[in-house]
């Protein structure tokens, strides 16, 4: 997942810059078997497949979030026209008070 490059696509191709192999956790020291090219190319097809299962729970999670988005911005903008629409109504009443206001005082 963070992993820099992988068995079939080494970050270089310069051996004395690529980084040491390791023995495996699971295999005891001193054991028979010591090819670890074969167990580390294992882990990366297998890590790549599990990659590749969880692509499609990426790409619904990616798209719910833009649907969230979407939404919030859809929500912002109604609660900006009601606002507006409000403030207008507010200046008409304060423009009827105010007509009625000079009405009383002039009679």
């Amino acid at each position: 997942m963070n992993t820099a490059g992988t068995i079939n696509r080494p970050l270089t191709h310069d051996p004395a810059k690529q980084a040491p192999m390791k023995p495996s956790a699971s295999e005891p020291i001193g054991s028979a078997h010591t090819d670890v090219t074969t167990t580390g190319a294992h882990e990366s097809r297998q890590n790549r497949t599990r990659e590749m299962q969880l692509i499609p729970e990426a790409l619904a999670r990616a798209h719910m979030h833009e649907r969230l988005r979407e939404a919030e911005r859809e929500r912002r903008a109604v609660r900006l026209a009601v606002a507006r629409r409000m403030q207008r109504r507010a200046e008409r009443a304060s423009l009827r008070a105010r007509r009625a206001l000079a009405m009383a005082v002039m009679q």
